[in-house]
């Protein structure tokens, strides 16, 4: 038998990078830099020659619209790349006009630090420009142009600008039914992922607590790419589907489906693992096999090995189900579906404290008011890597928790890339026509991995220093050891900043997430208190998935080795609690079809809803209680009407097991007042 005949390296590429986001975001932002370099490169060799600052200039803005630029459409991206290069030429010629009055010109740089981070409170395009403007004047400030230099310095961001919008809009384009058609193929291979898993684990009597958690890992990782493929579904106005007549309903159910089916095959598991032959039958899609299993699963449908094989049978059916749309979509591109019309409303302007970018804001300018200070007592000439360090700290952070670790990664990155970018140049010193390749490769690999690990994107950045720095003729391990030491400098700086000025408390965040994911709970349950059924309900359900990933995210810190909660245990064991309740929510949506106008029903919600009012006010306390280590009880695969039943029976049993009768603290009820408050 060839278990992993179907399991290519597309559908393992596109399981561990879903619709390919990564490897495209990767590939725009290399091939933007090596196309302006070559076009500046070219420029200086028949045209004019041309200053460092304007390749410098001409790199680092490849990479910001690459990475910064997240306007919808290309008119728009457009007109966002070209209020950013006015305002980098214009940053630059003030740091080149100021070059003189070092004293005025670092005055003026945490003016732009200023304004540039207020100016996310416009939006994507804020904060675009925003970046265009701070990187520009800190290449500006690095170089020391002249105010004679500037018409040429000027052809680094033209040429950066140009080259970014041909990349994004000619040669590698968004194109929403491409990535719906990748992020499905990305579902079918993490649903692999975990039949794979199960293959492993088949036969036996008992799957063990690291299996388990390895188990609700891939769980987690299936339902994040089924997040990012419903983004890609368009969705009527009021975001309830019309199944009679919109054709993309079918293929959300389809997705919905399979989803939920990879969701009760890992929880039956639990119960009692599957049977090797069968995981391998729906892996290959043997329908003898199966049709042998399903006459099977009639004869022991009252024993928990029924129920895992009802689970794996439906699961077999879903990603046969799924795999016919992938098909669909492969020979038609969905064609036949709408893109969906852009009815978002612009957000009012918001410029009191009472809004958290605002307050960034000013973190990140008091941050890089301190990074500059120490950093200037180390070095004159290169005190600002310490201010990057601390303005990039802050970047797509919620919490002090967030920023610390943001501020560890960039430290360690850095640290580790310098040491292997050392030993590299000096390996490849005085060949070019190697160094140069192999930053290139670095610089996709950095860009590859930045969603997933900003610690290794750090890295291979600094690798590629490394590179440049040889092959310029400046490396040296003492200006090494200063942009390690400069770096340290703005990470410390951030992060004091972080937890002293406007603080967002790692709790504060969390609780807000918890908030959110009580709230799209209840309309859940007031939804089918008031009759609701069909796609109205599932789009409830879906709702309490994004709001359960925002609380993992949330919750990551708090399991970290350097915060004042060190049981990244006890974390996992209540975002496994959620991750129930979000699972049997599903099956709720999934399974109810007719009003609640059974009295059961409405007890059942009544007290679901009486158990969310008493959880709900208490926040992320719940993160902070000690349980004893339950073992999942026999249940029965809802696929009628009695799941919906069951599914409020077993959210009111996770909502019971927040807080347990009798709760037992890590430590002093004195002490935990204390410690929510730190954060």
């Amino acid at each position: 038998m060839h278990l992993f005949s179907d399991f290519q390296f597309r559908d393992w590429l596109l399981a561990n990078d879903p619709a390919l986001s990564r490897l495209r975001m990767a590939s725009r932002v290399t091939l933007t830099i090596v196309l302006s370099f070559a076009i500046l490169l070219a420029i200086q060799m028949f045209i004019v020659p041309l200053p460092k600052a304007a390749f410098g200039l001409g790199i680092v803005l490849s990479i910001e619209g690459g990475v910064a630029v997240r306007d919808k459409g290309n008119s728009r991206q457009l007109v966002t790349r070209l209020f950013g290069c006015v305002a980098s030429i214009a940053v630059v010629g003030i740091a080149a006009g100021l070059e003189d009055r070092r004293f005025l010109s670092d005055l003026v740089f945490l003016v732009v630090i200023a304004l540039a981070s207020a100016g996310r409170v416009f939006g994507s395009r804020g904060f675009a420009i925003g970046m265009f403007a701070f990187t520009s004047y800190f290449m500006g400030a690095y170089f020391q142009p002249s105010l004679a230099e500037l018409p040429y310095v000027a052809g680094g961001p033209v040429v950066a600008v140009l080259v970014g919008h041909l990349v994004r809009a000619v040669l590698l384009p968004d194109d929403w039914r491409r990535d719906l058609l990748r992020s499905l193929e990305s579902v079918r291979g993490r649903i692999n992922q975990i039949l794979f898993k199960l293959a492993t684990l088949a036969g036996g009597a008992e799957i063990g607590e690291a299996d388990r958690q390895a188990l609700r890992q891939l769980e987690d990782r299936l339902k994040e790419v089924v997040l990012m493929a419903e983004t890609f579904i368009p969705r009527p106005p009021g975001g309830v589907f019309d199944a009679a007549a919109d054709p993309a309903a079918e293929l959300a159910i389809r997705l919905f489906d399979a989803h939920l089916a990879a969701e009760s095959a890992i929880v039956l598991s639990f119960q009692s693992p599957p049977p090797f032959a069968l995981v391998h039958a729906v892996i290959e899609a043997d329908v003898v096999e199966l049709g042998r299993y399903e006459e099977m699963a009639e004869t022991i449908k009252d024993h928990p090995q029924g129920e895992t094989v009802r689970a794996l049978l439906w699961l077999g059916k879903a990603r046969q189900q799924l795999t016919q749309v992938i098909g669909e979509g492969q020979a038609s591109g969905f064609s036949g579906i709408d893109a969906a019309m852009d009815t978002a409303q612009p957000q009012p302007i918001d410029f009191s404290f009472a809004n958290p970018l605002l307050r960034s804001a000013l973190q990140i300018t008091l941050a890089s008011a301190l990074a500059m200070g120490f950093g200037l007592l180390l070095s004159r000439e290169r005190w600002f890597w310490a201010v990057l360090a601390a303005f990039l700290v802050f970047t797509n952070t919620n919490s002090r928790g967030d920023t610390a670790m943001k501020a560890l990664s960039r430290s360690l990155g850095t640290v580790f890339g310098i040491a292997i970018g050392l030993l590299l140049a000096t390996l490849i010193s005085g060949e070019p026509f190697i160094a140069i390749p192999v930053a290139a490769v670095c610089i996709f690999l950095a860009f590859y991995f930045l969603q997933v690990s900003y610690a290794t994107m750090t890295f291979f950045i600094s690798i590629v220093l490394c590179l440049v720095y040889g092959m310029t003729g400046v490396l040296t391990l003492d200006l090494l050891q200063l942009r390690i030491g400069e770096t340290v400098i703005g990470a410390v700086a951030g992060t004091a900043v972080a937890f002293l000025v406007f603080p967002a408390r790692t709790r504060g965040a969390l609780d807000a997430a918890l908030a959110r994911w009580f709230q799209a709970l209840d309309e859940l349950l007031s939804a089918i208190g008031e009759g609701k059924s069909g796609f109205e309900l599932i789009a409830q359900s879906q709702k309490i998935d994004a709001c359960y990933r925002d609380v993992t995210v949330a919750a990551r810190p708090l399991g970290s080795s350097w915060s004042v909660v060190t049981r990244p245990g006890q974390i996992r064991q209540t975002l496994a609690i959620f991750l129930s309740c979000t699972y049997w929510a599903r099956i709720l949506a999934k399974s109810h079809a007719a009003p609640a106008d059974a009295d059961e029903l409405k007890r059942l919600i009544a007290s679901d809803l009486a158990l969310m009012k008493d959880a709900a006010p208490r926040g992320s306390t719940c993160f902070f209680i000690e349980r004893k280590a339950s073992r999942t009880t026999g249940r029965h695969l809802p696929l009628s009407r009695e799941g919906a039943r069951l599914g409020l029976e077993m959210i009111g049993s996770a909502l019971e097991r927040l807080y347990p009768q009798a709760d037992v603290l890590p430590f002093a009820p004195g002490e935990v007042i204390a410690r929510s408050k730190q954060g």
